[in-house]
């Protein structure tokens, strides 16, 4: 270079070195910040800031899902939960919801990978020109990031800081992980729109009473508003502010053509039209039901050291059931893939019932019925003139006092004052002291001030019912009431209640002395029967009428009308224990003494025992315990269990029809008659009603070829009852349910209940034309005479 080149570089203006310098300056900062941008994510992405969950955690989040219970029919029943949520597939969910969503919340959706650069951008614009509508920069796949991967506290700005890098990372490791419709449908699922509504599964239900792919345009931009803040946006706090949001988000869809102006303008003038559905276990239809069916599937293995010592056949009974009954205590039994137990809170299952949920209607409605608009009424005007209503007069005030206090010992409020310290006298004190409560009445919950035990007294004077309907042939169980509100009466009368069963065990007599070759027909002395009970002591036998005392009357005469001398001479010829012993073939596990007085039905026996007993008859003689459960299924739709009929022959086709023979007799001659003059039926319907002594319980089971159900009424205490035989007999108190149910079954065409006739054994020969009187009903027909059993 020769010396005047030298200087005319030398003559180079200055500021043209600066700009270089500053340029090269500007890269080097521009490619520093790159490099750590890139570091960073790098870094966030490792886990080195702070948690980043793994490909297996992005590929299978965990979610708390509820196990849906469905009816035969497949209707939903309810859930077992801890949050109220419950999958939906893509294909599932209403178009204007996924339409709404999208507009409202990320409209760029379809077009970005997880960053909405753009949307970063007017976020920018917007702090620095302090826009405050200028919108939110987070995509839907970052807010299903902060959804499945909650945000930790942060004690500074930078945790915030890498807290937002975490974020975008796993919202583009989403984006690599799934397609675009499954992170909406992830979610939608995943958003706690309030209210026991997670997911818009629940939401759809709880808010509108429908399906997601049923959901409405205007439904639907309720919904996708309150994911702003469902708190804030409470349709049922803040209707107003609701509603305004739910405009606000049909806007969007038109601003980005979703929606038509003209369609704007009518859907922002409609109400948001809630149809509020309250979730809650104690409501809906089935409620004793899927009580039974949570406690049986989450019960452990007994343990005798677990039981009180009053309740050893309690033991013995849960023993047996966890033994040969796979669904008793299925979570506990069963692992999943990852060797844990099945949780019916969490784990998203499908039960799948024998119940109808259009049989289990009527069920419900025949009890509110009877119960409600009838028997309860009658049984009010009776005591009116009591003493200690509602008790019985046959109890003076220190027995009163005594049934009192030990029904307040049995309440969670004693327990709860007891274990303070607080004495006896000091708690019946506090519960003699009025209180602000909602009490239940047949026509809506009420508010009122009550003390504890006046409230106590208030709800013995309701008489209650146990109710349950299954097919013979395979102990599908159809309907089941435990009770007349569980909210208020929550002991279940099918498989928790026994009361003492009357005159509805002596088909059990009858069937020992038809399999021993007697036959309805059959004429014996309608005479007093006494007894040698060991002990040097002798017990006869009682009726309560003269009606053909001391003639030779049939077999069948004795049953239809419940007569005690009858039933006795039979159980000479046979003892007590073959009549246990046919009890306990026929499904009843209830202890039963071997007793004289057996067939007075003295002992205590459970709703679903005498249901699944009796279907033994309709089932030509085989025995099949009653199902609850046809199958159950994963989250996944994998079946994991399947309920398999569990039955024996106790008795041979003959026997078993000449048994519904004499229990026709019941309905057409005998107890029974008025579910004909009453209640219209006359089709092949076997029957037998049951009262126990002072009337404390009325029973009535009927058997139809294609059905049979068994009712029992009765009050919480024995002391609490009819005074009379015309109102406390299970014809009056119990048999009206079984009619009315049977009506409402009958008159649903959907249910297709075929009124067909017992099918007679092949080679049947036995003449049962008996040519016998009957009892003529008093009062002109209108009330029917039945046996009470005397111990």
């Amino acid at each position: 270079m020769t010396e005047s080149d030298l200087n005319k570089t030398d003559n180079k203006p200055k500021g043209s070195k600066n700009f270089k310098k500053y340029i090269i300056a500007f890269w080097a900062l521009f490619s520093t910040a790159v490099l750590a941008v890139i570091f960073l994510f790098m870094g966030v992405s490792n886990g080195n800031f702070g948690f980043m969950p793994s490909f297996e955690e992005l590929e299978n989040p965990k979610n708390s899902l509820a196990t849906e219970i469905y009816s035969v029919d497949n209707v939903l029943l309810g859930k077992f939960y801890f949050q109220n949520r419950s999958f939906v597939k893509y294909e599932n969910l209403s178009p204007e919801m996924v339409k709404a969503l999208v507009a409202t919340e990320d409209v760029r959706f379809y077009d970005h990978s997880g960053i909405d650069l753009i949307g970063l951008g007017r976020v920018a614009k917007g702090l620095v020109t302090a826009n405050k509508n200028a919108g939110g920069g987070s995509t839907l796949s970052q807010q299903l990031a902060k959804m499945l991967f909650p945000r930790e506290r942060f004690s500074s700005k930078l945790d915030m800081v890498f807290r937002k890098f975490r974020e975008w990372v796993i919202a583009v490791k989403l984006e690599r992980s799934y397609t675009k419709e499954e992170i909406l449908t992830m979610y939608l699922n995943k958003y706690d729109f309030l209210n026991l509504a997670v997911g818009i599964k629940s939401a759809a239900r709880v808010y509108f009473n429908t399906t997601p792919d049923s959901l409405k345009i205007e439904q639907s931009a309720m919904l996708v508003g309150m994911a702003k803040n469902s708190s804030y946006y409470n349709p049922l706090r803040r209707p107003e502010l609701t509603q305004e949001r739910r405009n606000t988000v049909l806007s969007q869809m038109v601003k980005y053509n979703y929606l038509d102006q003209q369609q704007y303008d009518s859907l922002k003038l409609l109400p948001l039209g809630i149809d509020y559905q309250k979730v809650d276990h104690k409501r809906g239809s089935a409620t004793y039901f899927r009580e039974y069916l949570r406690t049986s599937l989450t019960a452990r293995k007994p343990v005798r050291s677990r039981y009180p010592s009053w309740q050893k056949q309690r033991f013995i009974e849960d023993s047996l059931e966890w033994k040969n009954n796979p669904f008793f205590g299925w979570c506990n039994k069963n692992k999943k893939a990852d060797g844990e137990p099945y949780n019916i809170y969490k784990d998203g299952l499908k039960i799948y019932t024998t119940i109808d949920s259009r049989m289990q209607k009527y069920a419900e409605e025949a009890v509110k019925e009877h119960l409600g608009l009838d028997l309860q009424a009658a049984f009010d005007k009776e005591k009116e003139h009591h003493n200690n209503p509602p008790f019985s007069d046959d109890l003076d005030d220190e027995e009163v006092e005594k049934a009192l206090v030990r029904s307040m010992k049995q309440s969670e409020r004693y327990r709860v004052l007891k274990n303070k310290g607080i004495s006896l006298d000091s708690i019946k004190t506090i519960f003699e002291q009025p209180t602000d409560m909602k009490i239940f009445t047949w026509k809506g919950e009420r508010d009122t001030i009550l003390s504890p035990r006046d409230s106590m007294l208030y709800y013995k004077g309701f008489l209650r019912a146990g109710f349950m309907s299954m097919v013979p042939q395979t102990g599908e169980v159809r309907a089941y009431v435990g009770g007349p509100n569980y909210k208020h009466f929550m002991y279940d009368m099918v498989s928790l209640g026994k009361r003492q069963v009357g005159s509805i065990i002596k088909p059990f007599l009858y069937t020992v002395a038809m399999q021993e070759g007697l036959t309805p027909c059959d004429k014996v002395p309608n005479i007093a029967q006494t007894f040698d009970v060991g002990d040097g002591t002798t017990w006869t036998s009682r009726n309560s009428t003269r009606a053909r005392s001391g003639e030779m009357v049939t077999l069948r005469w004795g049953l239809a009308n419940s007569v005690n001398n009858i039933s006795g001479w039979v159980l000479k010829q046979f003892k007590p224990q073959a009549v246990v012993d046919m009890a306990k073939k026929m499904g009843v596990v209830s202890k039963i003494a071997a007793v004289p007085s057996v067939f007075l039905g003295t002992s205590e026996i459970t709703v679903r025992e005498m249901v699944g007993a009796y279907g033994t008859y309709a089932n030509k003689g085989v025995y099949i315990k009653p199902r609850f459960i046809s199958k159950i299924e994963d989250s996944k739709g994998n079946e994991v269990a399947r309920s398999i009929p569990q039955k024996h022959e106790v008795m041979n086709e003959k026997t078993a029809y000449l048994m519904t023979n004499l229990l026709e007799g019941v309905v057409r001659r005998g107890t029974g008659r008025r579910l004909g003059w009453k209640y219209g039926l006359y089709n092949s319907i076997g029957g037998k009603t049951g009262t126990t002594q002072n009337h404390s319980d009325g029973w009535f089971m009927g058997i139809t070829p294609n059905l049979v159900s068994g009712v029992w009424v009765g009050a919480e205490d024995r002391a609490v009852r009819f005074e009379t035989i015309t109102n406390g007999q299970g014809a009056n108190m119990a048999l009206p349910i079984w009619g009315l149910y049977m009506q409402k079954v009958y008159a649903d065409k959907t249910l297709n209940m075929p009124k067909g006739k017992f099918e007679k054994p092949e080679g049947f020969n036995i003449d049962l034309d008996c040519n016998e009187q009957s009892t003529k009903p008093r009062n002109n027909g209108l009330i029917e005479s039945e046996e009470e059993d005397f111990f």
